[in-house]
This record gives structure tokens, C-alpha cells and sequence, in this order.
């Protein structure tokens, strides 16, 4: 019996194995370029349309001019509804709790992703032999019925995951079919007949170069790498690689600067190390974790700041909790800056301080700085911050040069604060929510983040590499609902700071509550520097333009008359640049030849 099932078979192709799966969710056949929740998208909207006709009817229930039977119907169906609003609530605030994705499609597909990572894993390692692929094995799997039977199986266990997958288009599950296609490839040794090789280098003709051959050692090399490090879910390998934990450089928390869950890190020189007598007040965005700016060795603004002697002070947002919920941009533009900055000075009364910020933490430093500048001023003081880098800070945003268009339209169609208070009043906008946002500004995205890591797997270094990034990327951290709220509808939609319109408190009762006067920047002194890409989504470099607007802005001359004159630099670069070794040395040259008042190269 057992020599009928091992009797030699036609062998197997890569064809015959996909079709086993047949046509799914995860093969894109609508051509769309980008991820497309669609479920989700359908269930949100509903959930949207249950609370719009609640506030409706509350609202009609409230008017002082609706009377009687009218009046009652709008109570009595408000009531009813809320019945049915109450679990959707106390659902979405319970995930968000236990830091889960509150859309429950969205939870789904990530236990799909984890589960198709282990089958990757266990397939792969079925032919793994003293960390090497065995090709006899597989040759002797594609060629016997009971070979077939095995691979038939686990193709049919891929098949019950991408049925259920919820998403299409460009997706996460995508990209990892890639990968099982490239599985497929090196266990039959034959090209598919229908597609094309994932990972393949072709020419003009569509011919796999170098060869077909040296197309199969390489991906053995990549899939023995990946399973060596069980690396197929990119979540789940960064956090275990990383143990959570992301930076490379010591700190400690400055005293004094706990306000709420948000507390100032101060970075010592490391010893041998000559300090050079400036500061670097660094500022991020309230969606991330602060170590993009240490995310690892060689990878560090941090680190290689310090290596020049500058003393290093970094806001550390936290991840907000209820207390949280009703701070607005006040209390993280204006409140928090104060005090970190005050506790600076105090500590080193004599240094100057420079500014570094990142995306959203320099879009809201510079309204700060404005307004710091008019308070110092009339006090008859002179500014004390007369320099600031910026990192990918859009302060434009309008519906035409500033790039903002698509998104701007996306969020007057879909965001309605309402819904978010709703939803997530009391536990603030959890980084999945965020998320989806950025998937919708970046096509494509899910996809290929998670193909180019394979993609780069033939080294192993390069899977390690990617750890760091890759936990911060995937372990964002939650929005306080209100600041969320004012950011969109003040800043995004508003574009209150490019404009004049944007207002901060003040200790002095001139200023207090009053739009911040963007253009006194230039009278203080200020310089800017915009570091910006061309191929950015999230900041287009036409609304990063702080240093063609305002301070020392340089209209043609080599020289202003006072102090140091604005730079703009703009590169063939992506939002989160300082992942790569080139980008981040390239940024680290050109922003301390603005610190030191150099000429750009």
C-alpha cells in the first residue's frame, strides 16, 4: 500500500498548485492600486448613518419650536436607537482598551496575515535541512502521490485564508502570496506558465536574467533566511526581534516634566565626547512613537548628534489614556513647549537651543515659535530660538500646489467628529484609525512595505535591519480625540496656519487667544530649514514651504543683513527617510551646515 502512494507521479507545476486555491481575494483581478477595505467600509458607513439620524433626531427632539406628537416620535425613536448604538460604543472603547483594533473586519484579517505567516513558516520548513533548502526533498514531494497529497492539503489550508480575507486590491495578503508563489517556484523547479516570477529580474523580452537557475538559488537564499528568523508576519517578527524596545541611546526623564502622560527625555553626551556647547529640542508627531529619531544603532539622529556634542532634549508624548481626551493643540503646541523649554533654560542657562522637528511636531513648533517671538518682543526681550529644522512639516494645505487635495476631499467625504466623539470620547483615536488614514494617502502601501522587506530577505542582515522600523511602524500609538479634532478642522481643513488665523494662549492678555503673527519670525531672527521629498504622500513638498514663507527667507541674495538665512532642501526621498543609512547621513550634513551657519553643499 504504501508503494502506491509513494509510486512515482507526473511531477507537479507551480499552475497546478495555485489553482488548487483558485481565485481570491488576494489576487487583485479588479486591478485596483490600492488596499480596498471594502467590508469595512461598508459596515463603517452604515455605523455613520445609525449616528448621523440619531443626532438628528436628537436634535429635533431639542428644538424649542417642534411640539407634540413630532416631538415625541424623535424621543421615542432617539431611544430606541440608542439601544442599538450603545454595544457598537461600548465595543469600539473596549477594543481600544485592550489596545485591539476596533474594526472587528480589520481584527479578522490580521488573524488571517498571522495565520498564513505560520503555514508559510511550517511549509518552508518541511524542506529545510541544516538551515539549508533541501531540493531533493521537494523533488521527491513534486513527484509522488502522497507528495501531492501533502502539498494539495496545505494549498487547500492557503485557500480557507484568502477566501475569508476581507480586503482587496493592493493588500498585505497580497504580498505574501508573492512569497508562497516563490515557494511554489523553487519546490516544483518550474516557472509558472500563466504570470509572472515573484522577485524576478527580467529583460526587454521577459527572460529571467541572469537565469532561471540563478532565480532559484536566490530565493532559496530568501526563503532560508526568512525561516531562519521566522520573519514571514512582519508584525509579529519586528516585536520579537526588537522585545518591544526601540533606540539605541541612554536616557533619562527630565524632573519636573511628567504633565500628564507626556514627559521630556534628556540624552547625555556620551563620555569622551567634547559637548559643543548647543542644544536640540526635539519635537514628533503625537501619532508615533518618538524613537524615529532613534529607532537603532546607524539608524539615529540621536546617536549621531550626540557624536557632534550636542546636548539632546526629546518630547515624549506617551500614548494617551482618558485623561487625556479633552487636550486640544493648546496644551501640546503651547503648554508642554513652555514648560520643556523653561526647563532647559534653567538647567543650562547659557546654551543655545535649536529646534528639530518631525512632520506634525514641526508643523505646531513653528505657530509656537511665532507666538514665543511676539511675547519676548514686547517684553522688550530679544527672541531666544532663532533656529529650526524641519523634517517633512507640511504648513500649507490647500486644495491645489500644497499636493493636501486628495486627502483634504477624502476627509470632508468621511470624517465626521461626531462619529469619532461617539465612538471614542473616552479612550481617545487608537493608531489603527490613524492607520487606515494613511493607507488612503499612500496607494498601495500595505503591499509594498511587506513585498520590499521580502524582497530584501535574500540578505539576512537586511531582515534584521528592518526590525526596528518595522516595530515602529506597525506599533503606533493613540490621538487625543479633541487635539485629533481641532487638527483636522484647524489645521487640515482650516489651513488656520498658513493663513494668519491660527490662535494660541498667552500670558500676556495682547496675544491671549489671538491668531499667532506667522510673519514676525523674520523680525525675530528666525531661520528655517526645510528638509522635504519629492516623492512624499504624507508631506508634499509643496506644503512644506515654512522656509519660503516665512523668517529669513532668502529672495535671491547670499546674505541677509542679520543672522542666519533659510534653506530649503529637497530630495528624491520618501516621509520616513531617516530609515535608510544614505538619507539620514545626507540629512545629517545639510541640517548641521544650517546649525553652524555654513554654506549648503
Amino acid at each position: 500500500m504504501d508503494q502506491e502512494k509513494n509510486a512515482v507521479i507526473q511531477k507537479l507545476t507551480p499552475d497546478e498548485l495555485l489553482d488548487v486555491i483558485g481565485v481570491t481575494p488576494a489576487d487583485n483581478v479588479e486591478g485596483i492600486h490600492t488596499a480596498l477595505p471594502w467590508k469595512s467600509k461598508a459596515i463603517g458607513n452604515q455605523v455613520r448613518s445609525l449616528f448621523g439620524y440619531q443626532r438628528i433626531l436628537n436634535a429635533v427632539g431639542k428644538d424649542i419650536f417642534t411640539f407634540g406628537p413630532l416631538a415625541m416620535a424623535a424621543s421615542w425613536q432617539s431611544a430606541l436607537l440608542e439601544t442599538v448604538l450603545r454595544p457598537i460604543k461600548a465595543s469600539a472603547r473596549l477594543a481600544v482598551g485592550a489596545s485591539r483594533n476596533p474594526d472587528a473586519i480589520a481584527d479578522v484579517n490580521g488573524w488571517i496575515y498571522k495565520s498564513y505567516s505560520r503555514l508559510l513558516y511550517t511549509l518552508t520548513g518541511f524542506f529545510i535541512k541544516d538551515g539549508r533548502f533541501d531540493r531533493e526533498k521537494a523533488r521527491m514531494i513534486c513527484t509522488t502521490e502522497k507528495g501531492r497529497a501533502y502539498l494539495i492539503n496545505y494549498m487547500e489550508e492557503f485557500s480557507q485564508l484568502e477566501h475569508q480575507y476581507n480586503n482587496i486590491g493592493m493588500t498585505r495578503l497580497k504580498a505574501m502570496k508573492e512569497l508562497l508563489k516563490c515557494l511554489l517556484v523553487l519546490l516544483t523547479e518550474e516557472p509558472f506558465a500563466r504570470g509572472d516570477l515573484p522577485f524576478a529580474q527580467t529583460d526587454s523580452n521577459g527572460n529571467v536574467i541572469p537565469s532561471f537557475e540563478e532565480y532559484l538559488r536566490e530565493n532559496y537564499r530568501r526563503l532560508e533566511n526568512l525561516h531562519a528568523e521566522n520573519a514571514f508576519d512582519i508584525k509579529e517578527f519586528s516585536e520579537r526581534k526588537t522585545g518591544g524596545e526601540l533606540g539605541c541611546q541612554a536616557y533619562e526623564f527630565v524632573e519636573g516634566s511628567e504633565l500628564h502622560r507626556v514627559r521630556l527625555r534628556y540624552y547625555p553626551i556620551p563620555q569622551g565626547i567634547k559637548p559643543n556647547g548647543k542644544i536640540i529640542y526635539m519635537v514628533t508627531p503625537l501619532i508615533n512613537r518618538p524613537e524615529l529619531f532613534d529607532l537603532a544603532c546607524d539608524k539615529s539622529v540621536v546617536e549621531a548628534l550626540l557624536k557632534k556634542g550636542y546636548m539632546i532634549y526629546l518630547v515624549d508624548h506617551g500614548n494617551p489614556g482618558w485623561e487625556e481626551t479633552e487636550l486640544g493643540l493648546d496644551f501640546y503646541g503651547k503648554t508642554i513647549p513652555d514648560l520643556y523649554i523653561d526647563l532647559i533654560k534653567k538647567r543650562h542657562p547659557q546654551n543655545e537651543i535649536y529646534i528639530m522637528g518631525y512632520c506634525m511636531g514641526g508643523t505646531l513648533i513653528l505657530p509656537y515659535l511665532a507666538r514665543r517671538a511676539e511675547e519676548r518682543m514686547a517684553a522688550g526681550l530679544p527672541m531666544d530660538i532663532r533656529k529650526i529644522a524641519l523634517m517633512a512639516s507640511p504648513v500649507k494645505f490647500d486644495d491645489g500646489d500644497s499636493g493636501h487635495g486628495p486627502i483634504r476631499t477624502l476627509i470632508r467625504r468621511d470624517y465626521d467628529p461626531y462619529l469619532m466623539k461617539e465612538l471614542f470620547g473616552a479612550v481617545n483615536i487608537p493608531p489603527q484609525i490613524i492607520e487606515a488614514g494613511m493607507n488612503e494617502i499612500q496607494p498601495g502601501v500595505q503591499y509594498t512595505v511587506v513585498l520590499g522587506f521580502y524582497g530584501r530577505a535574500v540578505s539576512r542582515e537586511a531582515i534584521l535591519d528592518a526590525a526596528p522600523f518595522l516595530f515602529w511602524l506597525t506599533r503606533g500609538t493613540k490621538f487625543p480625540i479633541h487635539c485629533h479634532i481641532e487638527w483636522i478642522q484647524k489645521i487640515f481643513l482650516g489651513n488656520e496656519i498658513f493663513e494668519g488665523k491660527y490662535a494660541l494662549p498667552s500670558a500676556n492678555p495682547k496675544f491671549d487667544g489671538k491668531p499667532v503673527n506667522m510673519k514676525i519670525l523674520k523680525k525675530a531672527g528666525v531661520a528655517i530649514f526645510d528638509y522635504r521629498g519629492s516623492r512624499d504622500p504624507i508631506a508634499p513638498a509643496g506644503s512644506c514651504v515654512a522656509s519660503e514663507t516665512w523668517g529669513q527667507v532668502n529672495h535671491g541674495k547670499i546674505r541677509l543683513p542679520k543672522g542666519p538665512v533659510n534653506r530649503t532642501i529637497e530630495k528624491n526621498i520618501g516621509h520616513i527617510f531617516v530609515v535608510s543609512r544614505k538619507h539620514l547621513a545626507d540629512y545629517l550634513k545639510d541640517v548641521e551646515r544650517f546649525y553652524r551657519d555654513e554654506k549648503p553643499s
